[in-house]
């Protein structure tokens, strides 16, 4: 199937897609009217301070879902969700080393696990390109770019570490509109975090994204920061628990939510 073909798939078609193994690619433009999230899989016993972590830093980590214990499908997010095969790519940890990139995790999966579904960019991108706002990833085909800023999450338990955000360049009449856009979607990360010099929250290089792929910033335009999903992967890389599993980022999972259940005015 051509890769525009995809783009036209409902989240339970790309699911299936993914679970076959037809899409291995990053998810930014797929399924636009719909909700992607970020996971953080992690044993029972680190869920609570975990799930106060997130609850601490809603910028960068807003919950939107939480398993029961060992459960791998959440029909809150999709009537034939898997957790374990409907990600093009996950992370697998070990005592914070990474162990494995799979494309499912069915070896890896054990019954102690509590899955935590948090907000992604990708669900207000739609709303930016409606209104006339490019991005500028999804035009040239790449990953977002993603950076590990200088910016402290608040500590819970032993959940701690720099906030990532990710970049959108754009012209300073569409950052201003942006900013309203976003600001309506607080449960995926909402207004963006900063804007303009990336060296005042440590950013040295825009063209070298720790996460993601790098993107052109033209004549003109200025990076617009937002709060990313992969904050809790540098959380759980500083804790180091002894097992846990994320998405590999940019490859997220497409839920069956509408993006305008999160549209809060």
């Amino acid at each position: 199937m051509e890769t525009s073909s995809f783009h036209n798939l409902t989240p339970a078609e790309l699911r299936a897609a993914i679970r076959r193994g037809d899409w291995r690619k990053p998810t930014a433009g797929l399924a636009p009217r719909y909700v992607q999230v970020n996971l953080a899989i992690l044993p029972a016993a680190h869920a609570a301070d975990f799930q106060r972590f997130c609850q601490r830093n809603p910028k960068p980590c807003p919950l939107i879902a939480v398993s029961e214990v060992g459960d791998p499908r959440m029909t809150m997010l999709g009537a034939d969700l898997d957790i374990r095969t409907d990600v093009p790519r996950y992370r697998v940890f070990q005592h914070g080393e990474e162990v494995a990139q799979p494309n499912n995790v069915l070896d890896h999966w054990r019954d102690d696990l509590v899955t935590f579904a948090i907000g992604c960019s990708f669900t207000f991108e739609h709303s930016l390109i409606e209104h006339g706002i490019g991005i500028r990833h999804i035009e040239q085909g790449r990953n977002v770019p993603m950076f590990r800023t200088g910016v402290q999450t608040t500590p819970a338990g032993k959940f701690s570490g720099p906030m990532v955000m990710t970049m959108r360049p754009m012209k300073a009449a569409d950052a201003i509109r942006a900013i309203q856009i976003t600001s309506r979607f607080p449960g995926v990360h909402g207004a963006p975090v900063h804007i303009g010099d990336p060296s005042l929250i440590g950013i040295s290089d825009l063209s070298k994204p720790e996460y993601g792929d790098a993107v052109d910033v033209r004549e003109g335009e200025i990076p617009v920061f937002w709060g990313c999903g992969v904050t809790p992967q540098a959380a759980l890389l500083q804790a180091k628990p002894e097992f846990c599993i994320t998405h590999a980022p940019g490859f997220m999972l497409i839920t069956d939510l509408l993006n305008s259940d999160y549209a809060v005015i």
